[in-house]
């Protein structure tokens, strides 16, 4: 039979035809909460993937509810660039009351953008990856749900792109916090000076990419979406056990959002 489950941090396991078994659990050095890099939950992991006994599709979800409730704004409808942050847009259309509309589909004829035989046909390339549904948004303000904006040189073609096919307002909503610092853990994060949260176009962010408007999730958003569920079972779990046991604390490294680091940095 399939067999998934999750190997616990500091867990060593042996699998046989049989079973899982656990040989032995690594104690954590003086107790210290985990630092699983919270950006799976954002960009990275498959949205059916279970981390922490959650599926990342319903994170994704709750980071677009929290994203409304900390950046609601007038508009006729909730939409993303196709698809990984569809979870996050579907979850802040439901929360503002708005609906969820298809602005822009992917178009699966395009080549590789760099092999474009000239210069203007490889400006036109990220444009030209979707196909525009007009009529879904002529005329109307649309709130466009990023997972991300790291460099911020994507998403200025696509607002371009929904301006000029009748869009009447975009405002860009990211379903995650800033990325300030770089990861000294295994994840390949631009350089601080090539990330736009650190460049002076940061302060104006909005005109810089063309959008009406640019709002982030915040760091305290991101970390209760992500820790709400796993915070919740802890204590549902606790309270099922006779005797009166402390919730163990739930750690997930932010150092990228943050510049606090899980462990000490030698360098």
């Amino acid at each position: 039979s399939r067999y998934y489950r999750e190997v616990l941090p500091g867990e060593i396991v042996k699998i046989s035809r049989h079973d899982v078994q656990t040989l032995d659990v690594v104690p954590r050095p003086e107790g210290d909460p985990s630092a699983f890099c919270i950006f799976e939950y954002v960009y990275f992991a498959r949205p059916d993937s279970i981390f922490e006994g959650q599926m990342v599709y319903s994170v994704r979800r709750r980071c677009g509810q929290q994203l409304a409730i900390e950046a609601p704004v007038e508009a006729d409808l909730v939409s993303t660039v196709p698809e990984s942050a569809t979870p996050a847009a579907l979850g802040y259309a439901q929360k503002c009351g708005l609906p969820y509309v298809e602005v822009l589909c992917k178009n699966r004829y395009v080549g590789r953008t760099f092999i474009q035989p000239n210069m203007r046909l490889r400006q036109l390339g990220v444009a030209k990856k979707f196909g525009v549904l007009s009529d879904n948004f002529k005329g109307k303000r649309v709130v466009i749900i990023d997972d991300s904006i790291v460099r911020g040189n994507t998403i200025s073609p696509i607002i371009k792109l929904l301006r000029e096919s009748g869009a009447k307002e975009v405002h860009i909503r990211v379903a995650s916090p800033p990325i300030r610092f770089p990861c000294y853990m295994g994840i390949n994060i631009p350089t601080k000076e090539e990330l736009i949260a650190n460049r002076p176009e940061f302060h104006d962010l909005a005109n810089y990419i063309g959008a009406d408007s640019v709002v982030y999730l915040s760091v305290e958003g991101l970390v209760s979406s992500v820790q709400e569920s796993i915070r919740a079972r802890q204590e549902n779990e606790n309270s099922l056990k006779t005797q009166k046991s402390r919730v163990g604390k739930i750690g997930h490294c932010i150092a990228c959002l943050t510049g606090e680091y899980p462990v000490e940095l030698e360098w």
